[in-house]
């Protein structure tokens, strides 16, 4: 699957990019944008990819702005924390609507539902590498270990 993210939070990019790593290393990263404006010039010089996680909320404007000016033919999965714009999303391509913080969970389901192949053996438990990273990070605390 070949995926491009639209997304102006970094970290959510990050994370975003990791579970679908974790879930299939073949699923193939093309772009990480963060504005309307390098959306529409993406689309305009680039090969329409499988699916787009696309945030409502953008660094310059509202994302539906995107569909104003250029066509989108691949599903869009629209990714946010705003769950006032679920009507308007599927007014265009969107075929799901995850609120953010986005659960691993629910992104296979909502893959496999969808008919992406997903490996659920290989996914990594989000849950328990936070509690063993917080869980490290009180015993570095507790033997002076950080600077």
């Amino acid at each position: 699957m070949r995926y491009l993210i639209i997304e102006d939070e970094p970290l959510a990019q990050e994370e975003l990019v990791r579970m679908l790593k974790a879930l299939d290393p073949n699923f193939i990263l093309l772009a990480s944008i963060d504005s309307v404006k390098q959306s529409i010039e993406w689309f305009n010089t680039n090969e329409q990819p499988d699916i787009v996680f696309m945030d409502i909320h953008l660094s310059d404007n509202i994302c539906f702005e995107i569909f104003n000016k250029v066509e989108i033919t691949v599903p869009v999965i629209f990714t946010t924390a705003y769950d006032q714009y679920a009507i308007e999303a599927f007014k265009t391509n969107g075929i799901a609507y995850l609120l953010k913080p986005i659960e691993e969970e629910e992104l296979i389901a909502l893959l496999e539902s969808k008919g992406y192949s997903v490996d659920k053996e290989s996914a990594i438990d989000t849950g328990a590498v936070s509690a063993a990273l917080v869980a490290l990070a009180a015993y570095a605390k507790e033997n002076d270990l950080l600077d």
